[in-house]
């Protein structure tokens, strides 16, 4: 990463019972809906480890992936900002390199950083400015894309032939990284990523027997989410058995809404792939007992783009020169102190298709190359140009489908092929199906909402443009 990433000022966190800086664990899950949990009332799903965590734990009841697809989420918790700012538009788009991480500004503050799992947002071969070694991370074993069971990984750039069932694969290489951590006395961030329940479904037989009367595609889905859950359960089980739950911040959420047919939104508006409600909003619950002392739940409306100003200033983090941020810190929320946000929320599903990256295909070249004491050097699949800026985009159109969200109130902007702009105006609490349209009873509500979504919106091309760095 550029070199201009360097340290304003380091303090601890008054909000910590312990004088220690806090662990961090970050966990994704790839494609789960908000609906996708069986503390969320899905009738089926057997999900008893996130279940507890969700009753013991601070639960989120309204959290937002920053866009209903995986790449750009992924990229907004890594920066805390919109990820049309650095071009991640959809799936298989990368980080810019000059983008700041959060892996790269909790080095600064002494930490040791570790990623596992699906990366998908650059590279993981050697070489590449976009892969997790160039974003931060000290160790990782990680996926081109999502990946099932036995996978290709790569670690440090050397393609593994693993073994075992995937949500599995990742959390055993954190608990690894984690005891070395722990046993060094050095704080730490994992970020452990799974490739589920990401189409294709390839559930264990354990994991698809509570569905056996269901139709196959429906075992495997649930099951999936059941192996994600054991997982889970023991990722967190590890945490407290090596004594450090107290001041470790465990952090579950996932990367987008629930997927068409198998997948479930709670009865939001959409799926997957859409500015919608159904779309955006995923499961999400954080423990840390240091700070959060009795279980609750919150409605107050939060995005994974709050994750890096979060973990930033619990920290006591200040990076210079950080591009503007659309996130803020939880930390009021975490420690019981926030009623509402207080600050609106964006949404940008700009039309720029994804980019195929299959990571099945693409390790397996890697593994036979290295075999053959070759390394593999296709500047397209090493994401090269990750760092040019390759088009200057105007700041008067802004083509796709964008929403503002304000208070429970939420604005769309859809924007046809002739580049006809539609709006409409939902009350969240009101009309949890955004159905019943108010644009037409609410004008001078629509006109500010309007107002503030285009200001946004002329500030992210700002960035796409390059004007940050």
């Amino acid at each position: 990463m550029f070199t201009s990433l360097t340290l304003i000022g380091i303090c601890m966190a008054a909000a910590s019972a312990t004088t220690e800086k806090p662990n961090i664990v970050l966990v994704m899950a790839d494609d789960q809906g908000w609906g996708d949990m069986a503390y969320n009332g899905h009738g089926r799903l057997k999900t008893p480890n996130f279940d507890r965590m969700a009753a013991e734990a601070l639960r989120f009841d309204r959290f937002y992936a920053a866009a209903p697809v995986c790449s750009p989420t992924r990229g907004s918790v890594m920066t805390g900002r919109h990820p049309n700012r650095f071009a991640c538009f959809k799936w298989g788009h990368s980080l810019r390199p000059q983008e700041i991480t959060v892996a790269e500004a909790l080095k600064t503050a002494g930490y040791t950083t570790g990623h596992f799992g699906k990366w998908h947002l650059g590279s993981v071969r050697k070489g590449s400015p976009v892969n997790p070694g160039a974003s931060g991370f000290d160790r990782w074993l990680s996926a081109e894309n999502f990946y099932d069971n036995d996978a290709i990984l790569s670690r440090e750039g050397v393609a593994v032939q693993t073994n075992g069932e995937s949500s599995m694969l990742a959390v055993d290489a954190a608990i690894e990284f984690i005891r070395d951590a722990t046993t060094a006395g050095k704080p730490f961030l994992a970020v452990v990523w799974f490739g589920s329940p990401h189409s294709p479904h390839q559930a264990l037989d354990e994991d698809r027997e509570p569905y056996q009367d269901l139709p196959r595609q429906d075992q495997h889905f649930l099951g999936e989410i059941t192996g994600m859950d054991r997982a889970f359960g023991k990722l967190r089980a590890k945490i407290g058995e090596l004594g450090i739950r107290n001041n470790t911040i465990l952090w579950y959420t996932s990367d987008n809404g629930a997927l068409p047919k198998v997948g479930s939104t709670g009865g939001f508006r959409g799926n997957k792939g859409q500015v919608y409600e159904g779309g955006l909003l995923v499961p999400a619950i954080l423990e840390w007992p240091a700070v959060i002392k009795a279980p609750r739940a919150t409605a107050v409306r939060c995005n994974s783009c709050d994750i890096y100003p979060t973990l930033l200033d619990i920290v006591g983090v200040k990076m210079e020169n950080q591009p503007p941020l659309d996130g803020l810190s939880l930390r009021p929320l975490l420690e019981g102190n926030m009623q509402s946000r207080g600050k609106g929320l964006g949404f940008w599903d700009h039309p720029t298709p994804g980019i195929g990256t299959p990571s099945d295909q693409w390790m397996a070249e890697v593994l036979a190359a290295q075999q053959a004491g070759a390394e593999p050097n296709d500047p397209e699949k090493l994401r090269l140009d990750a760092g040019k800026i390759k088009q200057k985009y105007p700041e008067d159109v802004f083509p796709g489908h964008a929403a503002w969200i304000d208070g429970d109130w939420k604005l769309h902007r859809v924007t046809d092929k002739k580049g006809k702009v539609k709006l409409e105006l939902y009350n969240l609490v009101a009309d949890r199906e955004e159905t019943n349209d108010l644009a037409g009873a609410e004008p001078g509500r629509v006109e500010k909402m309007k107002a503030d979504l285009e200001t946004w919106l002329r500030s992210v091309v700002r960035s796409l443009n390059g004007e940050d760095y």
